[in-house]
């Protein structure tokens, strides 16, 4: 860098540093913003879990979570829904934990790069109960290769970039890789502190006198384009519950673009997490909020009509386009590899659009409206219902195993248990089978017979969607059968205590009838492999199961672990007791789809659980029956209501009881849970009624 370039770079950074954020000389760059960081009201909230303390802010153009890890790991993160676009730094390992503190609110700031570019951040004075650190590595670009980096990966040589020293002061600043505008961190050791090197190089900061607390001053920011908020007034109505920090979740989350699954690491586009929140959060929702969430998928669909999982936007985006001979293109790059989004978009858009009387009223007007490339969203759905009815046709013509819906090509994951060893090896997900598919040609149906989407319907789609609702009977009476389960009380007896005494727990009362459960995938070969799960839920949810399908989802569910699912600490995802052992191993505690919880599913059950016992045709013993569960499920999700908003958490057995613990504070976890994950919000729309209670478990 040109000495009189740094100079000007270095009196930014100070203006920043001071706080300074109007437009003045030597601050601005001589150019002019297009909107100031105070416009509207600020939101801004802190939440705490395993050790991490997390930071949210978002006033006009800035959007920002400032996320400080306090252990032998220390970090400082601070990352941007704009663009899925962020800086952090790693620290050396320490000899003992480090515990952060934010020291004063944090602030906003407009600062501009060396070309006068607009860059949108925050700054913050944070401490550390530590004398010094050694910086391990700093990134400046895009999330989805800060979090590859968190997990051990190296990021692309690309989006490196050395420090700037200046006395006390640090900075790093890049332009994006196609030579966008970039991104920026400064760091200023306050209180007489000082920034050095070691002998291998590494930055040192280090407290004055090396005594004391670490004070920093920290300012970062983008020049990625932000995002326009959905702010609280458009967001819910009157019925939300009455739960600060999700709805702040929810409120940080929600842009009139898209809905953000979660912070730090998905803080952009997932389709499943859109469509599953807004199904779920739909009753307490506004309708820019429930259009805003299913716009972005139909906007996002394949020509063929499949849902993109995920989106690679900004950096990635441009990084990625290059690998795959694409050119210098920063146009966002969609990831289709997942089955479940295609079978979920039709459900929740006849939740809203037929079922809500306010989408209802909004319809037609709603499916005409034209996205980008000018398609109307009717045309974009119309699309995807034709690809639901096409892919289910050769079961319901032959309903075999080899008929359902498999993974894709050369993929092991492909619904919402998509880590590597979520499905336990199987190809066949239950819950897109025996529950989505049909699901969706019910949907389907009931779309055609509405006349909704006759302006969109070629005669060739009309014809492939004709037979949806036979297709979806022959569905909802076979698939499910070719996941059940049925372990004789004989093997319990030994499956059961053999697992306990592995896993370190009580094997409890041990099951005197025969335990039936569906199994969570198919093998391969089209056997069910036998790891009891959360996915009824679904059924609960989107299906209108017999009274046997109800029982053989609900009653082994909700039974003690290991017997069943549930623990003090929660719902678990997932029980191999009754699985081969050599499956053992990989469903534990630490793994991501393992004995562990998650948060929406709880939620998924209670609300499924509401939707099944509004119905009229159950007989009373099935009502009793699922009035206890529902029951049981929600005083556990009370147990752990500190991390409802959290992504998921593991748990440890300790005096008898199991205690809820973050997941990703210990060293055997697959990976760091979210702070904040836009489906975990979705108690914000479960009402209990018959729960005779002095105060909500939620305050």
């Amino acid at each position: 860098m040109e000495a009189h370039v740094k100079d000007i770079f270095l009196t930014r950074v100070l203006c920043l540093l001071i706080g300074v954020t109007s437009l003045i000389a030597g601050c601005s760059g001589g150019s002019n913003d297009n909107g100031t960081p105070t416009a509207g009201e600020a939101l801004s909230f802190e939440m705490q879990a395993g050790g991490q303390l997390n930071e949210f802010f978002r006033q006009g153009n800035v959007a920002a979570h400032l996320l400080m890890r306090s252990s032998t790991k220390p970090r400082l993160l601070v990352v941007f829904p704009a663009g899925n676009s962020g800086t952090g730094l790693w620290f050396q390992d320490t000899a003992q934990p480090v515990t952060w503190a934010l020291d004063n609110a944090i602030s906003p700031t407009v600062g501009h790069d060396i070309h006068g570019r607009a860059l949108y951040g925050i700054s913050a004075n944070v401490s550390a109960d530590t004398s010094q650190l050694t910086l391990r590595g700093a990134l400046l670009t895009s999330v989805r290769f800060m979090r590859d980096f968190n997990g051990g990966y190296p990021a692309p040589d690309s989006v490196q970039t050395q420090p700037v020293v200046s006395g006390n002061i640090v900075y790093w600043q890049r332009d994006r890789v196609d030579g966008a505008a970039g991104y920026a961190l400064t760091v200023q050791v306050m209180g007489g502190g000082t920034v050095s090197t070691d002998t291998t190089g590494a930055l040192v900061f280090k407290a004055a006198n090396g005594t004391g607390g670490l004070h920093l001053r920290v300012s970062a920011s983008t020049g990625e384009q932000p995002l326009t908020p959905i702010t609280h007034a458009n967001l819910f109505n009157n019925t939300v519950n009455p739960d600060t920090q999700s709805q702040n979740v929810v409120e940080f989350l929600s842009y009139g673009d898209k809905l953000l699954a979660g912070s730090w690491q998905y803080d952009t586009y997932f389709g499943r997490d859109t469509l599953i929140s807004v199904r779920m959060l739909m009753p307490v929702l506004q309708p820019p909020a429930i259009e805003a969430g299913l716009t972005s998928v139909l906007a996002r669909l394949s020509p063929d009509g499949i849902v993109a999982h995920e989106e690679g936007i900004g950096e990635f985006a441009v990084i990625d386009n290059e690998r795959n001979g694409r050119g210098n293109d920063a146009t966002p790059t969609y990831d289709y590899k997942m089955i479940d989004g295609d079978y979920l978009l039709a459900p929740v858009m006849a939740a809203w659009l037929i079922d809500d009387t306010r989408g209802a009223a909004r319809a037609a007007a709603y499916l005409a409206q034209t996205e980008g490339g000018g398609q109307t969203n009717g045309s974009r759905f119309v699309t995807n219902l034709v690809h639901v009815a096409n892919t289910a046709r050769a079961f319901s013509q032959q309903s075999i195993a080899s008929n359902l819906i498999h993974l894709r090509a050369g993929q092991i994951v492909g619904n919402w248990r998509d880590s590597t060893d979520g499905l336990a090896g199987g190809v066949y997900p239950y819950d897109v089978n025996a529950v989505l598919v049909p699901a969706a040609l019910r949907a389907a149906s009931r779309f055609l017979d509405s006349g909704l989407l006759d302006p969109y319907l070629s005669s060739d789609q009309r014809t492939a969607l004709a037979d949806a609702a036979q297709q979806a009977s022959v569905w909802e009476s076979a698939a499910p059968a070719l996941f059940a389960v049925d372990v004789p009380a004989s093997q319990a007896a030994t499956d059961v205590p053999s697992y306990a005494a592995q896993t370190g727990i009580p094997a409890g009362t041990l099951p005197s009838s025969t335990t039936s459960f569906y199994a969570v995938s198919l093998d391969d070969q089209g056997n069910p492999i036998p790891v009891m799960n959360s996915d009824g839920g679904f059924a609960l949810l989107f299906g209108t199961p017999s009274s046997d399908v109800l029982t053989r989802i609900v009653t082994a569910a909700v039974q003690p672990f290991p017997v069943g699912l549930v623990t003090d600490a929660g719902m678990l995802v997932a029980n191999p007791a009754y699985a081969n052992t050599t499956l053992w191993p990989r469903f534990t505690n630490a793994a991501y789809h393992g004995t562990v919880v998650w948060s929406w599913q709880q939620a998924m059950w209670v609300a499924g659980l509401d939707r099944q016992l509004a119905r009229q045709d159950l007989p009373a013993d099935i009502r009793t029956s699922l009035t206890n569960a529902r029951l049981r499920i929600w005083q556990v999700i009370s147990n752990a209501s500190n991390m409802r908003a959290s992504e998921m958490w593991t748990w440890s057995y300790v005096n008898g009881a199991y205690r809820a613990e973050a997941f990703g504070t210990h060293s055997a976890d697959a990976t760091e849970a979210n702070a904040a994950q836009l489906w975990s919000t979705t108690y914000l729309a479960i009402t209990d009624p018959n729960l005779r209670v002095s105060k909500f478990w939620w305050q």
